[in-house]
């Protein structure tokens, strides 16, 4: 493909991955086999001087982006540089290029419609990972949606992408969107160009809707006007559709009954929190990604111990306890977590009471040992062990002994039966 102007110094221009109404992304190469790419702004800076109140957003907003970067995530695309292109003098913001197709992409043939439940309990994970490390950085991504997230065919992580709806002014947000934006993913505020940090959490509930149902909650059926509108009043006024009931629909034909059956058991949890995610009041949403990802974190205990609940904004206190506990050896002091009933316990400690007895009495009881002496000579001997009790008996005693013990059998089983009926209380 052609060049179509330099972009900067030392940067290639190796043209455009794509174009659209909030900018352009341009692949391009530095000098050797570095490849990047570059994130166009659609509203020309004509000085860099801090006099221009687009120039001044502009730098700080990429100051946040530094922040981001300072300490590498590897769910976070790498921001390189930024600056004006020589040619037009266009924002534009340098990133890692990754190499592997995005979310939208492996929703369509030759994949599968629908993604996985393990798979999407991934993306769930990588993209929270994601939102919270810019969150603590103080940066709104505001331009979340399955395009914008990729899949690393090198390292098998999920990356976000695309910061260039982070470092617009309000106006020119607020033009992008209604006009150019992805307003399948727009949480209600943004139609009047707020963004918050639950804007991102928002669109993170219709991503992870998006990959559990093929589809997302209000589609948009044409870039028109009409279309746009319904999709944003949809976002504002509407229930979004039964999730599970459309994750039914879509589910290939294709894959076997017992992997059908399987992929429809999602976790109660994961379907409370994006439930949560889809508020249309931002105060009810997680405030931010590190509440987000706390939240993915209690709801992957809660399934590991078989105690699924709800998710809401409810428990985030016990959400804080939770993050009090984590990075030591010791979690909230939750009935959720360990269950074991009193009387079982007593049951235990009884039953081990009872062994510990019997072992005892067969350890240090002494071992006797009985000798029949016969015309002053001993009849049955053998080496004793140090301890044991030798009683002399004579040979009638002897007999008598033998003849009780088999006329006893009887009377030794039900001694047996009795034993045994006693232990099975325990």
């Amino acid at each position: 493909m052609s060049k179509v102007f330099s972009i900067t110094k030392g940067v290639e221009n190796l043209g455009a991955l794509r174009t659209g109404g909030q900018g352009s992304v341009y692949k391009g190469r530095r000098i050797g086999p570095i490849i990047t790419a570059i994130k166009l702004l659609p509203t020309p800076i004509h000085a860099e001087d801090d006099g221009d109140k687009n120039f001044r957003n502009f730098q700080n907003e990429v100051a946040k982006l530094k922040m981001v970067n300072e300490q590498p995530n590897p769910n976070v695309v790498k921001i390189l540089s930024s600056g004006l292109t020589d040619s037009g003098s266009l924002p534009y913001i340098e990133m890692e290029f990754i190499e592997g197709p995005d979310l939208e992409e492996l929703l369509k043939p030759p994949h599968d419609p629908v993604f996985g439940i393990k798979e999407v309990l991934k993306v769930a994970d990588h993209l929270a990972n994601a939102l919270a490390h810019c969150h603590k950085a103080g940066v709104k991504h505001g331009d979340i949606k399955s395009n914008n997230i990729k899949y690393n065919i090198h390292t098998g992580n999920y990356v976000l992408l695309d910061f260039g709806l982070a470092i617009m002014s309000d106006e020119q947000r607020r033009t992008s969107m209604r006009h150019a934006g992805a307003i399948e993913f727009m949480a209600p505020e943004q139609n009047t160009g707020a963004m918050y940090f639950q804007t991102d959490i928002y669109s993170y509930g219709i991503v992870l809707y998006e990959l559990l149902t093929g589809q997302v909650p209000f589609p948009l059926k044409d870039n028109g006007e009409t279309s746009r509108n319904a999709v944003m009043i949809a976002h504002m006024e509407s229930k979004a559709p039964d999730l599970m009931e459309l994750r039914n629909q879509h589910i290939p034909s294709t894959w076997p009954a017992e992997k059908r059956r399987a992929e429809m058991q999602s976790p109660p949890w994961l379907l409370s929190l994006i439930a949560a995610c889809l508020e249309k009041d931002p105060a009810k949403r997680y405030p931010d990604g590190a509440a987000l990802q706390q939240a993915l974190i209690r709801g992957s205990l809660e399934q590991a111990t078989q105690t699924p609940g709800a998710l809401g904004l409810d428990t985030i206190d016990q959400l804080n306890t939770l993050n009090a506990a984590r990075g030591s050896d010791n979690l909230p002091d939750d009935p959720k977590f360990i269950k074991i009933r009193k009387s079982l316990m007593t049951i235990l400690i009884l039953a081990a009471v009872v062994l510990l007895a019997f072992g005892s009495y067969g350890i240090f009881r002494k071992p006797e040992v009985r000798v029949v002496i016969k015309r002053d000579t001993i009849i049955k001997t053998k080496v004793l062990p140090p301890d044991t009790v030798v009683k002399f008996i004579t040979p009638a005693q002897a007999s008598r002994d033998s003849d009780s013990s088999a006329s006893g059998k009887s009377g030794s089983t039900t001694h047996k039966k009795k034993r045994k009926k006693f232990l099975g209380i325990f």
